[in-house]
């Protein structure tokens, strides 16, 4: 991934333990909670997110009063 903001990378940083601790679906409220930003600024980062991290797969899950995103570990 080239040039990736702060928050980006924490975001991805936030994914990648919550993954190795065998976690799976996110909300972008509870991802925010974890990084100090605003569950709007995380949910517009992750579809961008998604295009280019190489080592988390992130994949819009489900969608009931706010989107799931499943995440898993890259190949």
């Amino acid at each position: 991934m080239a040039e990736m903001s702060e928050e980006d990378q924490q975001i991805l940083d936030y994914l990648r333990d919550s993954v190795a601790k065998g976690d799976q679906y996110f909300r972008a409220k509870r991802i925010a909670k974890g990084v100090g930003l605003t569950a709007k600024q995380v949910g517009a980062r992750l579809p961008r997110l998604a295009d280019s991290a190489d080592d988390v797969e992130i994949e819009k899950w489900g969608r009931a009063k706010s989107t799931t995103w499943r995440v898993t570990p890259g190949a």
